[in-house]
């Protein structure tokens, strides 16, 4: 704040510190912590390009982060009804690796325009986590950046029915979570299943299968917390865990 000196005979003015100003400088330095201890988190988990041909069908997704309010956020989508695919579903930006893709991140950067109006210049990619097996030999590498924190998503209506934001601590503490068992090949998986219910609007949302896990995954590492439920493997032991079951996806889907 800038006022008058009220000194004898002073006609200048002094400046004195502002309250919010002070205010917005913590805060700067608080979101920008945070920021940073979150990409070196995700760094240790850089996977790169290292299985990128380990099946020619393949998918990537991007995962959104952001920060607002404090905390670090996820963006998600909710597929239009009129897909074929998953309709009414929710899942991150991404899609299936084309030609004309340099690599699983330009796959996920081009359908991430495609789907909501995110620029590349727009993201700041961080990093590759290893690949996720789903369905018969199909991987989905998941590609983690922060995006701009005034992003305004413009949904393509032919593929997106919706896009909101979920705290990340969501899936390490969530108000409703439940678990559905399935068995494959012999094998016993759990299939994870969040219900979200957005302040703004009020409208409740279903996350599950390999959103789900993604969203978990991501939580546990630039968190460094244990969820309120049995996830099956922590920090401890994510990686040879990952790739036991990756590889184990990938011995079945050839018999």
């Amino acid at each position: 704040d800038i006022q008058q000196s009220r000194s004898k005979g002073g006609t200048g003015f002094y400046f004195l510190p502002s309250f919010w100003l002070l205010k917005y400088l913590v805060c700067f330095h608080f979101r920008n912590s945070l920021i940073e201890a979150a990409k070196a988190r995700l760094k240790k988990y850089d996977v790169g390009a290292r299985y990128a041909c380990l099946s020619a069908d393949k998918s990537a997704v991007l995962l959104p982060l952001l920060y607002k309010e404090g905390k670090l956020h996820l963006l998600f989508t909710l597929r239009s009804e009129k897909l074929r695919r998953s309709p009414g579903e929710v899942c991150f930006p991404g899609g299936r690796w084309e030609p004309t893709d340099a690599d699983d991140i330009a796959t996920a950067l081009r359908e991430a325009q495609e789907e909501v109006g995110l620029h590349p210049q727009q993201v700041k990619v961080i990093c590759c986590l290893l690949p996720q097996p789903f369905q018969k030999g199909m991987l989905i590498t998941p590609v983690v950046g922060f995006i701009d924190h005034n992003f305004q998503a413009q949904p393509n209506p032919s593929e997106v029915k919706d896009v909101f934001l979920v705290p990340l601590d969501y899936f390490l503490h969530p108000r409703v979570h439940y678990q559905n068992h399935i068995t494959y090949a012999g094998r016993q998986f759990t299939i994870h299943c969040f219900e979200y219910t957005n302040p703004e609007n009020g409208v409740t949302y279903i996350i599950k299968g390999i959103t789900a896990k993604l969203a978990v995954l991501a939580a546990l590492i630039i968190l460094e917390k244990k969820p309120t439920f049995e996830f099956g493997f922590g920090l401890s032991d994510l990686i040879p865990t990952c790739k036991k079951y990756l590889l184990h996806k990938q011995t079945i889907s050839k018999l």
